[in-house]
């Protein structure tokens, strides 16, 4: 496991100088560039000059990816012009608000989506099979954007029952956020639904994969009961490609969901990628897409453990 762990380490330090080279020229194409962006279509030619002066952007290319590189290395993300902030700022408080966006909703969608999908697998083909499918297809096929416009419409603009939109100066610890759980009930019931279409799709064909498998059978030839065939041998295995699909979920905490944070105004990391997007924010644009790669490999490596855990014949050397 140790050199399984080693080589990995070495993998995401290459993925990761390959991903920063791709986007940092990427960026650095975009017509006019983060100049332009900070002083606007009206700039005189010396003010483009001083400004590019003033922050290294008259330099060769790869100089400026070699200094940016270098204070990464260092933990510094950069300096945001036009937020006139830095970028690890401008992460800090935008990172815990997607993180409990992302956990609760994830959380929610798994309680409803794993329960179902095993019920939908035991009880296959039955009326109450077909009508959970039909919402989970609802679900899995609708875009995200959509789902958040409806639940506005239906209970905020048309019951009150909750605000429409998340506090734009909401708290930036994870105690604040929770303290403010009504702001929070749309937005994650938005990323719950479209997560349980996908843990239920995906736990009730896993579970009817495994519940022919001999090995079920043999279990039963022994006397075990439907409740111990079920939970003690189809549920475990069942859950390795539910791990896998977690794993990759991983760089949602990072990104954000950005169109459930665009259409309930939530200050997270999605919208704060949107909105840098927007306004050619390259620096942020940069540490924002390293994050993303960082927690993608992460996701993988713990997605590799955790088969490791739930079926005994996987071994790393």
């Amino acid at each position: 496991m140790t050199g399984y762990l080693i080589r990995r380490i070495l993998q995401t330090i290459f993925v990761t100088l390959i991903v920063t080279i791709i986007t940092f020229c990427l960026l650095h194409a975009v017509p006019g560039g983060e100049v332009h962006a900070v002083l606007g279509i009206r700039a005189t030619p010396a003010e483009i000059r001083n400004l590019s002066k003033a922050w290294g952007f008259d330099q060769p290319l790869y100089v400026q990816y070699g200094k940016w590189l270098w204070q990464l290395m260092h933990l510094n993300m950069g300096y945001d012009i036009k937020e006139a902030a830095p970028v690890s700022t401008l992460i800090g408080a935008a990172l815990p608000r997607t993180i409990v966006l992302a956990a609760i909703g994830t959380a929610v969608g798994l309680l409803i989506g794993i329960p179902l999908g095993i019920f939908q697998a035991v009880r296959r083909y039955t009326v109450l099979d077909h009508v959970v499918t039909g919402v989970g297809f609802i679900g899995y096929g609708s875009p995200t954007f959509f789902v958040g416009i409806l639940l506005v419409n239906w209970f905020a603009v048309e019951l009150h029952w909750f605000p429409a939109f998340a506090d734009p100066d909401q708290a930036t610890s994870i105690g604040g956020i929770l303290a403010q759980p009504t702001a929070l009930v749309l937005p994650v019931a938005t990323y719950a639904f479209v997560a349980f279409a996908l843990w239920s799709r995906f736990m009730r064909s896993n579970v009817m994969d495994n519940i022919v498998q001999d090995y079920v059978r043999t279990a039963r030839s022994k006397g075990a009961s439907e409740r111990r065939v079920l939970w003690g041998h189809v549920f475990r295995n069942s859950l390795i490609s539910i791990v896998t699909l977690l794993g990759l979920q991983l760089p949602v905490i990072i990104g954000g969901a950005i169109f459930i944070e665009y259409v309930f105004n939530y200050p997270g990391m999605g919208l704060l990628f949107f909105n840098a997007a927007v306004n050619t924010d390259i620096q942020l644009m940069l540490a924002i897409t390293v994050l993303t790669t960082l927690i993608t490999i992460l996701g993988n490596l713990l997605a590799d453990i955790g088969y490791a855990v739930l079926d005994p014949r996987v071994r790393y050397a």
